[in-house]
């Protein structure tokens, strides 16, 4: 089972919490932030403040894939959804799929679907 800290108040956390937790925290970093890990992290940073037309929509479904896909061993994309994408910049995205309580052991058994909602900043919502 997935066991972990929350990044803000220290306590436990387990299972998907611990997962959503991870997929923020690799949508949030920039890659080459982390002095330890240049590589970790995604590409979305790079896309604050960037017009919100399809190319960079494109590029946020493409920088989520990427980075999920290698970092993120519990947990395997099928759909982004644009929620939210407004002319003041506001952005909020659902990212859906397959949240594998085991994955980070290479166990595929026992898949379950789950979705979260990012914004720029973070998670705004996790759940199934």
């Amino acid at each position: 089972m997935r066991v972990g800290l929350d990044r803000n108040t220290g306590e436990v956390l387990t299972g998907w919490d611990e997962c959503a937790q991870s997929i923020e925290v690799i949508a949030t970093t920039a890659i080459k932030s982390l002095v330890l890990n240049r590589p970790f992290g995604s590409d979305i940073p790079d896309l604050i403040d960037k017009p919100g037309n399809s190319q960079a929509v494109t590029a946020f479904f493409t920088a989520i894939g990427r980075a999920l896909r290698k970092w993120e061993p519990g947990f395997r994309l099928s759909n982004v959804k644009v929620l939210a994408l407004g002319p003041d910049g506001i952005a909020q995205f659902q990212v859906s799929g397959i949240f594998y309580p085991n994955g980070q052991l290479g166990d595929y058994s026992n898949p379950q679907g789950q979705s979260v909602t990012l914004a720029p900043t973070g998670i705004v919502t996790a759940g199934a």
